[in-house]
């Protein structure tokens, strides 16, 4: 049941009074994965996210120091996806759904006394959403902090696996994805059907993007025949470890950083 994560750090496995005689539960980080079942083109399967997510953060609970109390919840595998609608497979929460099912989560985190909680997301159109429910949880419970984090926003040095044109443009199920899915669960990814498509560019010189400063509101079929929004071909399994190493080092950092955390009422002390 626990998959990727260590059994000594898996929410589920504790007991009620484990909970209950826990000490110091304000500082004990708590993290929940949030992920998405959604297309990823025609080699990987619609699981990626979630599987990326839960393989980053068990690595990185593997390598956390043991005085650190740090559980990890369930994945919700389920997320806002429907951009990805124009391809079968692909299922979606509604904005409002999972703004409810996060929340009522976190308040089931705060009623067990913890004070941290961590949304560890995974899916790239979902990160508004979960600022939103993190500032209106605490808008309510002032002593509970959410941490509403991207698992690519960590320190790391991915990009210099990638060439200049992935890193800027390949944003789904591309070179990094690819390459992380070959590490962890190589007989599900089918290379033989790896694509390289990249979104068409204007005619015209513009300020506007998909990501960025100044987007735009898009689908995946308004930039993508395949699915795929980078280059899937040049992914290796050899890469992939080495990105999910880096990137699991960078979460120890922070989860390190989120045990010292210390509310910003007493950065005035």
């Amino acid at each position: 049941m626990n998959q990727t994560i260590p059994s000594h750090r898996f929410y589920p496995y504790l007991t009620w009074q484990d909970i209950d005689t826990m000490a110091d539960k304000e500082q004990v980080v708590i993290i929940q994965p949030v992920g998405a079942i959604e297309q990823h083109g025609p080699h990987l399967p619609i699981a990626v996210d979630t599987a990326l997510g839960l393989a980053i953060i068990g690595r990185a609970l593997e390598q956390l120091e043991p005085s650190i109390p740090a559980y990890c919840l369930p994945p919700l595998c389920y997320g806002k996806s429907n951009e990805h609608w124009g391809f079968p497979g692909t299922i979606t929460l509604s904005a409002s759904t999972l703004m409810a099912v996060l929340t009522d989560v976190a308040e089931s985190v705060y009623r067990a006394g913890f004070r941290k909680l961590v949304f560890l997301n995974s899916h790239g159109g979902q990160p508004q959403v979960l600022d939103i429910v993190a500032r209106d949880i605490h808008q309510r419970q002032p002593d509970f902090w959410v941490f509403p984090h991207f698992v690519w926003q960590v320190p790391h040095q991915v990009g210099q696996l990638l060439n200049p044109q992935e890193r800027q443009e390949g944003i789904h199920a591309g070179d990094a994805e690819t390459s992380l899915m070959l590490a962890i669960l190589p007989d599900q990814v089918h290379m033989d059907r790896a694509v390289k498509e990249y979104p068409p560019k204007p005619d015209h010189e513009t300020l506007l993007s998909l990501e960025g400063a100044l987007p735009f509101s898009w689908t995946t079929r308004d930039i993508s025949k395949s699915g795929v929004v980078g280059d899937a071909t040049v992914a290796t399994a050899e890469k992939g470890e080495q990105i999910l190493a880096d990137v699991a080092t960078g979460w120890v950092t922070v989860l390190e950083e989120i045990y010292r955390f210390e509310p910003p009422q007493r950065w005035r002390e």
